[in-house]
């Protein structure tokens, strides 16, 4: 086998250029496919499947590194270009998702005699193209298939300016402290990034945000009651008419439009409603299912969870807050760790340089998945920030993969990982090795000291590298099948979760913690206290998750959202149900909500729950064998890793484990449920 890696040259992209390229690219893809259908001859696997990845890879190369810079470099430039290319796109998307010739032609190969003949990963490829076609219209005619074409459009739009909306308002609120005292409490290590980031806007004394390694530590440790509450308000009515800056960056009316045009597109297609639409491409078989499942971890938690705000409530009476607000369950849920654990994440920060995490990481990888990961310095980069890196096995290269992982303007906040090339089997023959990108949003480094991570951002960093092991580890060789591509979205988040739980080890900890100025590995009494705290709070934590689940998925349920009230109120009877604190009326959570108005999480947030019991299953084993037992390792990189989208989650999911998945291992992971025998 031949391996061909094809990496971005950013440093050539220019952002006005590239509306004119994109027109041109769709233009001569929609001239290829009229000539696919041209043919007199039986579709086969050589003159359908693979023309039709040519198209698809080669207008993946093109809008990959766009996309990518939309969100990490969210320029006036490259956000009107990316905004030019996005509508073009989706035009071409619902051309070819309704092309009724292309959509027969795909149905006569997979029912002639010649579809046994094909792999088993270019069948599921067929399949997929099959029901996305139903998904995209292609059974509509005349207006109403145009109105569905239009309604794609509009919500394209529409999730794009949510997203800008969210990232307007969060770099849009800034507060400049001048007195120390005023941020009493907060870590002198937070201080400093405060400062620094007050000197680069030419300010004196701090510049607070509401980017998370600004905000967070402030709602965490800062005395201050009042500059709590005025960030929290901030924070939480961010791109509503509510927040400070009033209706400018209001996601109000996009989130109400959004929501009656998914709903006007389920029903185009005959689902009742759009969660209904959204589970046809997913591992759960109906929207009772979710619920149920949603619900059955609601009651689990309930319990624990209520017993755990008691026990905040009744700490902070003691400390002489009677008057406990959401605005202060932060910062007493920090007070309340140290004073059961003698413990708070900014005390482990110092231990947790970025650069030992990430040697630590590439550590276990390779000795779970016998891998080798080192630096490529050749590489053509968009930021310094930013750094690109080789996979290899037995001094073959596998993949590539890039890290950009710090804070900074005009860049979307949280963490992701997404698709820059997959693998494939070209026509050539060649191989086309996959390549990633991996994004955080942690703490940068100053002229003082290197990035420091809490725990909580270790884990993160190890969540979205296993996103990424399962993009560059597949084997498979057909296109839309490959690493991510074609996974269920709620079996998508399992090999992410199931790394998280490395950063737990008490065998492992010691490979990715080295004090950054004396290189100490996290010493044993504090190692023992950060396990030992692992479970603080979990009953609330898991209360948190399943509010946002299942206000997700009970809101694509509703077939009538006439206004934000009708939204607000679904919310409202969500926290009612799995809620133990009612958080402030001025509350907008939702207008920030990008994972279900501008990601791909709408009707599907419930998926983070989903697999994290597929995570914590398939850790199980690990737990029985070895946490660094290489036969396990090896076994779930031939069952999960490398078969990506190839087989059904749930066929790969017991190949590795011999059985159907059950929920006991995530609540016993959670500490909502005790031990066997404890």
């Amino acid at each position: 086998m031949t391996a061909v890696a094809s990496l971005p040259q950013f440093s050539t992209l220019s952002p006005d250029s590239l509306p004119d390229v994109c027109e041109a690219l769709l233009n001569e893809a929609r001239q290829e496919v009229a000539k696919l259908l041209q043919s007199d001859a039986p579709p086969s696997a050589d003159n359908l499947l693979l023309p039709l990845e040519v198209l698809d890879d080669r207008i993946g190369q093109f809008w990959a590194p766009l996309s990518h810079l939309h969100g990490v470099m969210n320029t006036e430039q490259w956000r009107q270009a990316y905004n030019e290319c996005l509508p073009l796109l989706t035009a071409y998307n619902s051309e070819m998702g309704q092309n009724r010739p292309l959509f027969e032609r795909v149905q006569t190969l997979v029912n002639s005699t010649a579809f046994s003949e094909l792999s088993t990963p270019q069948q599921q490829s067929l399949r997929h193209m099959l029901r996305d076609f139903t998904l995209s219209g292609v059974a509509l005619e005349g207006e109403a298939a145009k109105r569905f074409a239009d309604i794609q459009q509009r919500l394209s739009e529409l999730s794009t300016q949510f997203s800008n909306n969210v990232l307007d308002a969060t770099d849009g609120w800034e507060k400049f402290v001048s007195d120390p005292a005023e941020l009493a409490g907060v870590p002198e290590m937070v201080l400093e990034n405060l400062k620094e980031a007050a000197a680069a806007k030419d300010q004196q004394g701090y510049r607070l945000s509401l980017d998370i390694p600004s905000y967070l530590p402030v709602m965490q440790f800062a005395e201050n009651r009042e500059l709590r509450r005025e960030l929290y308000e901030a924070y939480v009515t961010r791109a509503s008419k509510h927040s400070p800056s009033g209706d400018k960056w209001d996601n109000g009316p996009l989130m109400v439009e959004i929501l009656q045009l998914r709903q006007e597109l389920a029903e185009l297609l005959g689902f009742e409603h759009y969660a209904d639409d959204s589970l046809a491409s997913k591992m759960a078989e109906s929207s009772d299912q979710v619920v149920a499942f949603l619900e059955e971890l609601a009651i689990a938690s309930k319990p624990v969870a209520e017993k755990e705000f008691t026990e905040l409530r009744a700490f902070a009476a003691a400390q002489g807050q009677e008057d406990l607000q959401a605005w202060d369950v932060p910062f007493f849920s920090e007070k309340l760790k140290e004073a059961n654990y003698a413990i708070s994440q900014e005390q482990l920060r110092p231990y947790f340089p970025v650069e030992k995490v990430i040697s630590g990481l590439f550590s276990v990888c390779s000795q779970l998945f016998d891998l080798h990961i080192q630096a490529v310095e050749s590489a053509d980069l968009w930021h310094k920030d930013a750094q690109c890196y080789e996979i290899q096995r037995n001094g073959e290269p596998l993949a590539h993969f890039y890290l950009d992982l710090y804070a900074r303007a005009n860049k979307r906040g949280g963490a992701w990982m997404a698709n820059c090339r997959s693998r494939w089997r070209m026509p050539s023959g060649e191989v086309q090795l996959p390549v990633a990108f991996l994004v955080c949003n942690f703490t940068p480094p100053t002229s003082e000291r290197p990035s420091l991570l809490t725990h909580n951002e270790v884990t993160t960093l190890f969540h979205e590298f296993g996103h990424g092991l399962h993009h560059m580890l597949t084997k498979v060789e057909s296109l839309a099948v490959s690493g991510i591509g074609g996974v269920a979205w709620d079996a998508v988040e399992l090999p992410s979760q199931f790394l998280e739980n490395w950063c737990w080890e008490k065998s492992v900890v010691p490979e990715i913690s080295a004090h950054y100025q004396t290189g100490e590995p996290l010493p044993e009494a504090l190692l023992d206290k950060l396990l030992a705290a692992k479970n603080f709070q979990s009953g609330m934590q898991m209360l948190r998750q399943l509010e946002f689940s299942l206000f997700d998925f009970r809101l694509h349920m509703q077939t009538d959202i006439a206004n934000e009230d009708g939204i607000s109120d679904i919310m409202a009877g969500v926290r009612q149900q799995v809620s133990v604190y009612s958080p402030p009326s001025f509350n907008r959570f939702q207008n920030s909500f990008s994972h279900i108005f501008a990601g791909g999480y709408a009707a599907g947030y419930y998926s983070y729950k989903w697999a994290e019991v597929l995570s914590a299953d398939a850790f199980s084993l690990f737990e029985e064998q070895g946490v660094m037992n290489q036969a396990a390792g090896r076994k779930f990189c031939q069952e999960i890793l490398e078969r990506g989208g190839s087989e059904d989650a749930a066929v790969l999911f017991k190949n590795f484990r011999g059985r159907e998945p059950a929920n006991d291992a995530l609540l016993r992971h959670c500490g909502i449920v005790q031990e066997k025998g404890a």
